[in-house]
């Protein structure tokens, strides 16, 4: 097929594309959560020494998001942009995650350096291209939704089957580095199956044959500029941002508050985690139908207001409160589920807003850009979070009545401020559906670039 799907995606096709988010998610709290323990305290390389590679290599993740989106864009790979990327960045990531996960005895911090390299590299030659992907395979307002919430769905279902193969492994006697091992081979097998499932299955549609997409190959600095000047573009992307903010600050905070804040022992604290996963998994459905009723940016805006309302009841809670707090979880837990599946919807339609007003969509940058945000706000959220607790007085050995109240206003309140300057960028955001489907039949009547 070489002209973009203005229709349905298929059930089989759909479960193709979705089934790699499941992979690629699996591995993230180890890499994530557990490297530096893994590396740091049971092979000895310190945690001063773990803490310098793992800012360089998550520099390097950043700064090469949006590289390869340009890349994706640009080049063609026997005739396709998305396909080959993927291909080659499974098989790199697939043997970074192998040896960053199971590494050798004599384990030094070049060996982490070198291969967490390779493993990001991999991974964002992986992502990128799967999320523009994406956002090519239907031109439909609500479809973009459908493929969006199928591949965020099984991204969360990644995450907590993870979690759950961890306690299994856990429960057998395993190592922590035999469970995360264990994670590991589970991902790269797994990879082995959908990969080319995803591959054979799932049609690229060329661009080149999208009348409105314009023959020319500008270099990075003019494709930035061109992103510069579509403010749909920059108005999402920094709803997106501030958003991210938002969620990142409490998730830095979060076993901070259950041990200081709800007294909640480490008994207790995986279920919230598992209660709040579950509620994003779930909700999903739930926010497909409402932005099919309200648009996905009023939909949205209704997530993120549901999430203020349940973080402004949390100092409220006692300590020992954990029938409410587990209220909490599933209310920002179903928040996320929005948060997720209908943020990237709506920037696959301001790709066709970029082809009407500027001739290319370039859509491989805009996720990459767009991936390079949270990566940027999850970074700024902690860099606020922890050294602003600190500063607040707060002291995790013998906290003060002082210090619990520093932490329930940086917790609770703050991400509810920044949550509403995102509502109010998004509250009225100009592209709906009947002005969607208004620049696709423009489109359609452009004569061939």
């Amino acid at each position: 097929m070489t002209k973009q799907n203005l229709g349905a995606v298929t059930g089989r096709q759909l479960l193709a594309y979705a089934l790699p988010a499941f992979v690629v998610a699996l591995p993230t709290i180890p890499v994530y959560i557990h490297l530096p323990t893994l590396y740091g305290v049971q092979l000895g390389i310190g945690l001063a020494t773990i803490g310098y590679i793992l800012l360089i290599t998550r520099l390097f993740d950043t700064v090469t998001d949006p590289l390869v989106g340009f890349l994706c864009d640009r080049l063609k790979i026997w005739n396709l942009r998305r396909k080959p990327w993927i291909a080659f960045g499974a098989m790199i990531a697939g043997i970074g995650l192998y040896k960053i996960l199971n590494p050798v005895d004599d384990v030094t911090g070049s060996y982490l350096l070198i291969w967490s390299l390779v493993l990001y590299a991999g991974w964002t030659m992986v992502a990128v291209p799967y999320l523009a992907w994406g956002a090519e395979l239907s031109a439909d307002y609500n479809e973009r939704t459908r493929i969006t919430a199928w591949r965020e769905g099984f991204g969360l279902l990644g995450i907590v089957g993870a979690g759950a193969l961890g306690a299994v492994t856990v429960s057998l006697g395993w190592s922590e580095s035999e469970s995360i091992g264990a994670i590991a081979w589970a991902a790269i097998a797994l990879g082995i199956v959908v990969i080319p499932i995803l591959l054979r299955s799932v049609p690229e549609y060329a661009a080149e044959n999208d009348a409105s997409v314009a023959i020319d190959n500008p270099p990075l600095l003019e494709s930035l500029r061109t992103l510069g000047a579509n403010k749909l573009f920059l108005r999402l992307l920094f709803a997106w941002f501030v958003n991210g903010v938002a969620n990142g600050i409490p998730a830095a905070l979060f076993f901070i508050y259950l041990e200081h804040g709800l007294d909640a022992g480490p008994e207790i604290r995986p279920r919230f985690v598992l209660l709040y996963f579950i509620a994003a998994i779930l909700s999903i459905p739930l926010w497909f139908r409402l932005s099919r009723y309200f648009g996905k940016h009023r939909a949205w805006c209704w997530g993120m207001i549901a999430a203020c309302i349940a973080f402004v009841s949390v100092p409220w809670i006692d300590e020992g409160g954990f029938y409410a707090f587990a209220l909490v979880c599933i209310v920002t837990g179903m928040a996320l589920g929005a948060d997720l599946s209908l943020p990237p919807a709506l920037q696959a339609d301001v790709t066709d807003y970029a082809k009407y007003r500027f001739g290319r969509a370039q859509t491989g940058l805009q996720f990459a850009l767009w991936g390079m945000s949270m990566k940027l706000a999850l970074a700024a959220a902690v860099g606020f979070a922890l050294p602003g607790l600190e500063f607040s007085g707060f002291d995790p050995a013998a906290p003060s009545e002082q210090g619990r109240t520093a932490l329930l206003v940086i917790y609770a309140f703050i991400p509810v401020v920044i949550k509403m300057l995102a509502i109010l960028m998004v509250w009225r955001f100009p592209l709906t559906a009947d002005v969607q489907l208004a620049l696709r039949q423009r489109l359609a009547r452009q004569p061939a670039a």
